[in-house]
């Protein structure tokens, strides 16, 4: 299997025109728009592994910390996202309790530990099935948004929920964690370079000089 930059040819991001350059050569620009050109994204490896320890340190008071405060005449009260799901679940909601759960705690988790999965096997070098790599990396990139539901939620309930002394709703420490574990995620998917993925099952990027210079 032999991929393009072992060829040393690389394509533009911004207009997609496919050119030949030597790999050698320093600050490459394209030859039809000025954009800046890459063989493989700088620094991917360390800059995803920042993003998704970060996101692994706020996971955890995204889901122990209350998302939403509710005050009223009776007192404050507190929920966090699996207290959400338990309230929806015990109201006879149970598909709104089951969505609630993938988008906000499963599909975190997901995503956190697909990342780390791609990385360690890129690190490695792993020659095990590139094609479901890449795609479990489009999947991972694809369905980032869709975990944003809580904050979704709790904010639009903060904007339209407020009855002066009687009743409001404010935002918790939880959904700022929250918030900031779904962009961490979304960043990290965006820093990896999936081409990584194939460098191992080609023959001429398994030299290791070749390798470093491109992975950088």
């Amino acid at each position: 299997m032999i991929t393009a930059a072992s060829q040393q040819v690389l394509g533009c991001k911004a207009c997609g025109l496919a050119q030949r350059e030597l790999a050698a050569e320093q600050k490459l620009n394209c030859v039809r728009c000025g954009t800046r050109l890459h063989f493989r994204k700088p620094n991917s490896i360390g800059r995803t592994w920042a993003l998704v320890i970060a996101a692994y340190v706020l996971i955890i008071p995204a889901n122990l910390m209350p998302v939403m405060a509710t005050g009223s005449l009776f007192g404050t009260e507190k929920d966090t996202i699996f207290g959400g799901v338990k309230f929806l679940w015990e109201s006879n909601s149970q598909v709104l309790a089951i969505i609630l759960f993938c988008a906000s705690i499963v599909i975190p988790f997901a995503k956190l530990i697909s990342l780390t999965f791609l990385l360690i096997s890129v690190r490695s070098r792993s020659t095990w099935k590139p094609k479901v790599r890449a795609q479990l990396y489009r999947i991972v990139e694809a369905i980032g948004r869709w975990s944003m539901i809580d904050v979704y939620v709790a904010t639009m309930l903060t904007a339209l929920v407020q009855f002066g002394d009687l009743m409001s709703i404010r935002a918790g420490a939880g959904a700022i964690a929250f918030g900031s574990v779904v962009l961490l995620t979304i960043f990290a998917a965006k820093s990896f370079d999936p081409r990584l993925i194939w460098d191992a099952a080609d023959p001429l990027m398994r030299d290791k000089n070749l390798a470093k210079e491109l992975h950088v």
